[in-house]
């Protein structure tokens, strides 16, 4: 009987042993699922991590409602999902910078909120932001890339193209049309 009690404990034993060492690996599996990602990626997810923590940071001290958290936490939820999709689908290590807004929010972003049903995937928005889709994380929120400056340029450079058959004047760099002179006086000098 004591050998018995002897040989069901090691057996108990290496059970845990190897239920530990399965557990670690799926935690392993996890953390090289992140580590496939590159370094820009890896860095944005981390940001995220960072921005989730100083919410529950806020919220453990009350310094915020519980909706205000709720809707960061979704927002930053649905930023990590478009950040992963983008990553992926493109094979690339470059994440452009994100806005998640919900319908109410669209002013943020917008002078003249344009309505969601109009959006169309990779449209751009007010030459400023893509629209990326939308992301159910408890609620929707549309996510946006914002241009960088050089597709900012482009599109500003396509549509200048295609109105100057329509205007015969051009905008300068700083939005003055070119042969356009200034209105300030000119300087009185010594005769």
């Amino acid at each position: 009987m004591l050998r018995f009690r002897f040989y069901l404990l090691v057996i108990i034993a290496t059970l845990a042993v190897t239920g530990v060492a399965f557990a670690q690996h799926g935690l392993n599996g996890k953390s090289s699922k992140t580590l496939e990602f590159g370094p820009v990626m890896r860095a944005y997810l981390g940001y995220l991590r960072n921005e989730q923590e100083v919410v529950d940071d806020r919220i453990s001290r009350r310094e915020i409602s519980g909706d205000y958290y709720r809707r960061n936490s979704n927002r930053i939820r649905a930023l990590r999902q478009t950040a992963i999709r983008l990553v992926t689908q493109s094979g690339n290590d470059y994440v452009p910078e994100l806005e998640a807004v919900t319908g109410e929010e669209l002013g943020t972003l917008f002078e003249n909120p344009p309505s969601p049903r109009s959006f169309r995937l990779n449209q751009v928005v007010g030459n400023t932001f893509r629209y990326l889709g939308a992301t159910n994380t408890g609620e929707v929120f549309y996510v946006f890339a914002r241009l960088d400056p050089y597709e900012q340029a482009a599109l500003l450079e396509a549509n200048g193209s295609q109105s100057a058959g329509n205007q015969s004047e051009t905008v300068g760099a700083k939005g003055q049309r070119v042969g356009q002179g200034t209105t300030r006086p000119r300087k009185a000098g010594p005769r």
